[in-house]
């Protein structure tokens, strides 16, 4: 700082004097917020880590998931050719039979009705899987005009983990530990709100010239200083801090409780599945194959006509279709819980 002094002198006149002044001066944070501020910066930013990382186990899941509804979309556009071809070739039996006059006309419309149905199944399975492959596509993120074919079997995943595992598993997945995270930081947040009621204090130094040109003194001087009023509350700071804190901890709270709930409910769900899959795969599948096989050498023996083996056909068909989407709603249904109870996807490789 520079100043310009004029000092009236006897009988002389005025004195004009340059007069300087310097300083430096520093505010501290005596109640810690410092540490408050970076602790709450952490937290948040190991927040955001753990949602990054939650963001990419569910597009994991996602595109899994799609990639096996492929799968089954696949094998059900095969299973439907299989089936038109056994409708068509029936029909045409049937219409050689009533042009021979062995059956009528109702025989044969029944015959050429189950033969549409069958194109119709076919074609709506097409077009399913033409919309799987699209949002598959998507999800892997590969150019529109490429839409990915898989090759495999569906199959049931044999489960490397119990209920136990998966319920241990809940409280360290990325969701969770985002919430605890941002309950850290809103912690921080509280303590460096009350924190605040605490005054600044300003330390500084100050270096000058002062006086006339003939006697010029060099000044140092330190000074202390506190804000006036010297202690706030800060009541709406805290209470909104409170309220901040209050806020994630319930959602955490609520989050951990319904994480827990979904991954029992989808655990009786994959029980259910699986036993189905399993009654369909040695029980039922292997009766109608039997069935097939004798009503076709029932009715070459004349004992059954063709309508009686359309209803066979069409029951062995149908549970061929139950097993393909039990099989698909199984793997969904996996994912679904691995996602949910937080499960790392390596834990299942053997």
């Amino acid at each position: 700082m520079l100043t310009r002094r004029s000092v009236p002198q006897a009988g002389q006149g005025s004195e004009r004097r340059k007069e300087w002044r310097a300083g430096l001066s520093q505010t501290l944070e005596i109640a810690g917020q410092r540490g408050y501020r970076r602790e709450a910066a952490d937290a948040a930013l190991a927040a955001l880590r753990a949602e990054i990382a939650d963001a990419r186990r569910t597009a994991r899941a996602l595109a899994a998931e799609r990639f096996y509804r492929v799968l089954a979309l696949q094998q059900r556009v095969v299973l439907e050719g299989q089936a038109l071809k056994l409708f068509e070739g029936t029909a045409t039996a049937i219409q050689k039979r009533r042009a021979a006059g062995e059956d009528t006309k109702l025989d044969a419309n029944i015959a050429a009705v189950e033969a549409e149905r069958a194109r119709n199944q076919q074609a709506i399975a097409q077009e399913q899987l033409l919309a799987a492959r699209s949002e598959l596509s998507a999800a892997i993120q590969l150019p529109p005009s490429s839409l990915p074919e898989m090759d495999g079997e569906l199959i049931m995943t044999p489960r490397r983990f119990s209920l136990a595992d998966l319920l241990a598993a809940v409280d360290a997945q990325p969701r969770l530990r985002a919430l605890v995270e941002r309950e850290n930081s809103a912690t921080s947040r509280l303590k460096l709100e009350q924190a605040s009621i605490y005054p600044d204090v300003t330390v500084g130094v100050n270096l000058g010239r002062e006086g006339p040109g003939t006697a010029r003194e060099r000044l140092t001087t330190l000074t202390l200083s506190v804000p006036l009023p010297l202690f706030k509350r800060n009541a709406t700071g805290i209470g909104q801090a409170r309220s901040d804190l209050s806020q994630v901890q319930i959602e955490r709270q609520t989050t951990l409780r319904d994480a827990r709930a979904n991954v029992n409910a989808l655990w009786l769900k994959l029980n259910s599945l699986e036993a189905r899959v399993r009654r369909l795969q040695e029980s039922m599948l292997p009766a109608l194959a039997d069935n097939q096989q004798l009503s076709v050498k029932s009715q070459q023996a004349g004992q059954i006509g063709l309508l009686e083996l359309i209803v066979v056909n069409r029951q062995a068909l149908d549970a061929r279709r139950d097993l393909n989407d039990a099989l698909s709603e199984y793997q969904a249904t996996r994912l679904d819980l691995e996602l949910a109870a937080g499960w790392s996807q390596e834990a299942n490789q053997p």
